[in-house]
C-alpha cells in the first residue's frame, strides 16, 4: 500500500509538471526548425539525380542539366511542410530547458500508459485516445516555426547556396534571428555517457567530451 501511495504522489508531481505549459521561446523555435531542415537536407543530399532545367527553344538550344543536391528544387522540397515535423515532438516535462522537446513518449506518459495497460484508472481530463495529440506547446512551436521560416526565407536561401560550410543553426539562429542573450538553448544537447546511457550537456565545452546527438534525434 505504501509503495502504491508513493507511486501516486510521484505521478501527481509529474502530471502537474506535464500540465505546467511553458510556451516555446524564440531560441527553441529556431533550434528545432534548423534541426529538422538540416536533417531533411542531409537525407536528400545523398541523391545522385540530375535535373534538366530551362525550356527547349525553336533554335534547338538544349535544356541545362544540374545536380539535384545543389538545386533550388532540393531546397524547396525540404522546406515544404518542414514545420509539420514539429508536431512529431512531445513535451518531456522532466527534462530541463529545450531538452523538454523531443520525439517519442515522455517518461511521464510512458509510465501512465503502462498503468492503464495494467488496469489502473488514470484520469488526465481527456480521453485516452487523445493522449498522443500534440500539446499546446508543440502546436505553438509549429505555428512559430512557420512564421520564422517566412520571415527568414531569404536567409535560409543564402545559407543553402553560399554558406553550407557553416551549420544552419549557427548561420540562421546565431547570426540572424537571436540576440546574444537569447542563445542559451543552442548550448543544450544530449551526449552518451560511458555506460551507454544519455545525460544532459549544457555547455559548448561539454560537446567536445563525448558523442553528441541533436535533441530531435532522441
Amino acid at each position: 500500500m505504501k509503495v502504491f501511495l508513493l507511486t501516486l504522489f510521484w505521478l501527481r508531481g509529474f502530471v502537474a509538471a506535464e500540465e505546467d505549459e511553458r510556451l516555446p521561446n524564440k531560441c527553441e523555435v529556431c533550434k528545432f526548425l534548423t534541426v529538422e531542415l538540416q536533417g531533411a537536407l542531409e537525407k536528400s543530399g545523398r541523391s545522385k539525380e540530375v535535373l534538366e532545367v530551362g525550356e527547349v527553344l525553336d533554335s534547338g538550344k538544349r535544356r541545362r542539366k544540374i545536380k539535384y543536391n545543389t538545386s533550388e528544387t532540393r531546397l524547396t522540397e525540404a522546406v515544404d511542410n518542414i514545420c509539420e515535423r514539429i508536431l512529431q515532438y512531445n513535451v518531456h516535462a522532466e527534462r530541463p530547458g529545450s531538452l523538454r522537446y523531443a520525439k517519442g513518449s515522455s517518461q511521464t506518459m510512458t509510465t501512465l500508459k503502462n498503468l492503464v495497460q495494467k488496469g489502473v484508472k488514470v484520469d488526465l481530463g481527456m480521453p485516452f485516445e487523445l493522449w498522443d495529440e500534440p500539446s499546446v506547446e508543440v502546436s505553438t512551436m509549429k505555428k512559430q516555426c512557420e512564421t520564422m521560416l517566412e520571415l527568414y526565407e531569404e536567409v535560409v536561401e543564402d545559407w543553402y547556396f553560399h554558406h553550407q560550410d557553416q551549420r544552419l543553426e549557427n548561420f540562421l539562429c546565431e547570426k540572424h534571428v537571436l540576440r546574444t542573450s537569447e542563445r542559451e538553448c543552442l548550448k543544450e544537447v544530449w551526449k552518451v555517457d560511458n555506460k551507454g546511457g544519455a545525460e544532459e550537456a549544457t555547455s559548448s565545452e561539454e560537446k567536445e567530451e563525448g558523442k553528441t546527438h541533436d535533441a530531435g534525434e532522441l
